[in-house]
């Protein structure tokens, strides 16, 4: 994992990003998907380019199971952009780099 992606859990979720200072890319994956596996080094590029603007925080659902069903996370991979604790725009799918950064840029 990239040195600009953390993991988040369900029991540090609440810290890790509903009480961030910065925005918080979240993305909610998962071991076994591919498309996922195909978003990481696009994320980690993300994470290099924002550092300065945002957090980027992985959550495995298949560890973590509260935190999607909260958001209602039913496929993977599913990107949240939380500010101030709430979540401000979502892409669900393994998108192009420009379609996320569109999306951050949006909200930074």
């Amino acid at each position: 994992m990239a040195a600009n992606i953390t993991n988040s859990s369900d029991a540090s979720f609440d810290t890790d990003v509903l009480k961030s200072s910065q925005p918080v890319l979240v993305d909610f994956w998962a071991t076994w998907c591919g498309p996922c596996r195909a978003l990481a080094p696009k994320l980690e590029e993300v994470a290099v380019e924002f550092k300065d603007k945002m957090k980027v925080i992985k959550v495995d659902i298949d560890n973590n199971q509260a935190t999607p069903a909260n958001y209602g996370v039913r496929g993977v991979p599913t990107l949240l952009l939380f500010k101030n604790g709430e979540v401000v725009d979502q892409l669900v799918g393994n998108h192009p780099k420009e379609n996320i950064t569109k999306m951050l840029t949006k909200h930074l």
